[in-house]
């Protein structure tokens, strides 16, 4: 071998080991730990409303999707040991025991927005075992299953003809899928042999949004989704591709992928403690959701769509088909996109060689260009349901709601936590 041929090659190496080089698990933990620590210092009463623009309870959606990330993120250091585990466990505790365990609106709510709270509510009941903390979510879901033929009406406009067609806008998958899937895992390892139906309720209204609301949401040709029936063709992008918005379709990707993770559980892990182990390798599916492989495969979709439109830097644009429309930096959208593909990495589902180096790099990219020294996270778009809402989205703008972007970067965090422990 002469010289040259010889010092290429060691080059390449280096570049490879440099492309797949895995983050520090002290270095995750510890930017997921300074997002978190300047939020609850900034808020440190859980229970208090939130005010923008008007007050709020604090167990509305932007709020809810904190709290995944959070009860993610203690998972981890209930099982690791971390520090801060019990400041940050009780932080969920007062939050969800000031809102009596309740979805926002009372438990006839039809509004998945009002019950996205009941996800970390069935987390930490998985914890407690107390039962107040999971009656009001039973009662809710209860009503949305016997609403299936019963019309919706809010400020007298009637949003659906019966629940399975409630969630109107994508949004809404995340909001309120992974609840129905949660509440199926629970009822199945407490000996409920009709556990099934709240997760059938769940397929039943992701099928209806996919496939009929607007003539269907998701677009099979693309692999994404519109966000809701005003985005379906004829409406187009400045560039005159179809609008794919980068955070509705994160939702979407996300709600897959925590409702698909209800259906597994580790093998060492034995009910009623069936938490699953930190770096646990294999699998096995608890077999409650006949649709498993269905949401899998829409799952894979998504995923070789998302990467096709992932840009240079490792972020996804707000516009996904146009990156001239709002073309700058993102972080909610891109942190759901990698929570994702991280746990499909960590399931098998994805292969290392392609996917590692997608989610260490753009985890890498993120806490260097969002995460100010102090906490805050830069670059995330406030509330709205397209490209052009809440821009522009800057790296010192603080959104309208400084809460679910957080709860993105927790998730993503998190999960490459455990990628990292496999």
């Amino acid at each position: 071998m002469n010289t040259r041929y010889f010092l290429l090659l060691c080059l390449a190496l280096l570049l490879d080991m440099r492309v797949v080089a895995q983050p520090r698990q002290q270095e995750v933990m510890a930017a997921m730990e300074c997002a978190n620590d300047y939020f609850i210092n900034k808020y440190p009463d859980p229970g208090k409303p939130t005010f923008v623009k008007r007050e709020r309870p604090s167990n509305l959606w932007t709020r809810g999707v904190y709290f995944e990330g959070l009860a993610a993120l203690t998972e981890l250091e209930r099982l690791m040991g971390g520090e801060r585990f019990g400041r940050y466990e009780q932080y969920i505790m007062d939050w969800g025991t000031a809102h009596r365990w309740m979805p926002r609106n009372g438990v006839t709510t039809r509004d998945a927005d009002d019950y996205c709270c009941c996800q970390t509510y069935l987390d930490m009941y998985v914890r407690k075992r107390e039962e107040g903390m999971i009656a009001p979510t039973v009662e809710c879901m209860d009503n949305v299953i016997a609403a299936h033929g019963v019309p919706w009406v809010a400020g007298g406009l009637t949003k659906s003809e019966g629940s399975d067609g409630d969630w109107t806008w994508i949004d809404a998958i995340q909001m309120g899928l992974p609840v129905l899937a949660k509440l199926t895992r629970i009822c199945h390892f407490a000996g409920d042999k009709d556990a099934s139906r709240y997760v059938a309720q769940g397929w039943a209204m992701y099928e209806t949004s996919r496939n009929r609301t607007g003539g269907g949401l998701m677009n099979l040709e693309d692999g994404l989704w519109w966000r809701d029936k005003d985005f379906v063709p004829p409406y187009t992008e400045p560039n005159g591709e179809d609008c794919y918005w980068s955070r509705g379709n994160g939702w979407v990707y996300a709600a897959l992928v925590r409702a698909m993770d209800a259906m597994l559980v580790g093998k060492r892990a034995k009910a009623p403690d069936y938490l699953e182990p930190l770096g646990e390798k294999k699998w096995k599916n608890i077999g409650e959701d006949r649709h498993f492989e269905d949401e899998l495969d829409d799952y894979l979709m998504m995923t070789k769509a998302l990467v096709k439109c992932q840009r240079k830097d490792g972020f996804w644009n707000v516009s996904l088909h146009d990156e001239g429309n709002y073309g700058g930096v993102e972080l909610s959208g891109t942190a759901l996109f990698i929570y994702g593909m991280a746990w499909g990495v960590r399931h098998g589902y994805l292969p290392k060689k392609t996917y590692l180096p997608i989610v260490y790099g753009t985890w890498e990219t993120m806490v260097k260009t969002c995460l100010h020294e102090n906490g805050f996270l830069g670059y995330v778009q406030g509330t709205g349901k397209e490209p052009k809402d809440s821009q522009p989205v800057t790296y010192d703008k603080e959104p309208d709601f400084d809460d679910y972007g957080l709860g993105c970067f927790l998730l993503c965090g998190s999960e490459i936590v455990r990628l990292l422990n496999k």
